[in-house]
C-alpha cells in the first residue's frame, strides 16, 4: 500500500467500526463486555481520537464477525467508510432490540462518545429468579426504577427497588438486575457515563433533604 492508501485506512477505520457495531446491534458497553475493551476506549476509535492496536482490532474483528481486510477497508468489494457527521448529535429514535431471555432495550440517545441513556423492560417470570448474573466495566451508572420491582445485585449486596427508586453506582463494582418477581414486567432508565460521567443536581431537595438548605448538611 502506498502512504496515501494506508493514510486512508487509517482516516475510514473509525466509522467502519461504528459500522460493523450498528451491523452487529451491540452497545459499546456490550462490545466492551464481550472483549474487554473499555467502552470510552471504544468509542474514541470510532470517532478517530485513538488508533486501535492490532491486538484490539483482532478482538473487535472476532465480536464483528469480520475480516481485518474489512475493518481496513482493503478486502475486495468492500464499500467506502461511511463519513461521519460534520458535527455530531442526537439521531432518530432507534427500535428496541430484544435479548434471548426476552429483555428489550430502547437507545434513548445515540451521540457520539458522553453520557447516553437506555430504557429496558424485563418481562414477566412465573417463578422466583436466580440471583442476577454479575459483570463490571468502566465508567458510572444512575438507574431510575419506573414500573414494578428490580432486583439489584450490586457487589454483595442484594436491594429491591421500587418504583420511583434510584439507584447509583461504579460500573467496576459487580452489577447484575433481574425481575424481582413482582408479577409483571419491570420496566426502568440507565444513564451511563462511559468515562465515569454521573448526573449533577443543581437545585435544592424538596422538603430540606440532605444537602439542601436548611437540611443536614446544607448551608444555614
Amino acid at each position: 500500500m502506498t502512504d496515501d492508501e494506508v493514510a486512508d485506512a487509517l482516516a475510514g477505520m473509525g466509522p467502519r467500526l461504528r459500522a460493523a457495531r450498528e451491523r452487529r446491534g451491540v452497545t459499546l458497553t456490550g462490545v466492551g463486555e464481550a472483549t474487554g475493551i473499555a467502552p470510552s476506549t471504544l468509542s474514541r476509535m470510532e470517532t478517530g481520537r485513538r488508533r486501535p492496536t492490532l491486538d484490539v482490532l483482532l478482538r473487535l474483528a472476532k465480536a464483528y464477525g469480520v475480516s481485518l481486510d474489512e475493518l481496513a477497508g482493503t478486502a475486495p468489494g468492500t464499500a467506502p467508510a461511511p463519513a461521519p457527521a460534520p458535527v455530531p448529535g442526537p439521531r432518530a429514535p432507534a427500535t428496541p432490540r430484544r435479548a434471548a431471555d426476552g429483555k428489550a432495550v430502547l437507545p434513548l440517545t445515540r451521540y457520539v462518545g458522553g453520557p447516553h441513556a437506555h430504557k429496558h423492560v424485563l418481562p414477566a417470570i412465573d417463578a422466583p429468579p436466580a440471583r442476577p448474573r454479575q459483570t463490571s466495566h468502566d465508567g458510572h451508572a444512575w438507574l431510575y426504577v419506573l414500573y414494578g420491582r428490580l432486583w439489584l445485585a450490586l457487589g454483595d449486596r442484594d436491594v429491591v427497588l421500587d418504583a420511583g427508586d434510584v439507584a447509583e453506582f461504579d460500573g467496576r463494582t459487580a452489577h447484575g438486575v433481574a425481575n424481582a418477581g413482582s408479577g409483571g414486567p419491570v420496566e426502568y432508565l440507565i444513564v451511563f457515563g462511559p468515562q465515569g460521567e454521573r448526573p449533577r443536581p443543581r437545585t435544592p431537595v424538596p422538603g430540606g433533604g440532605p444537602g439542601s438548605p436548611g437540611g443536614p448538611g446544607g448551608a444555614a
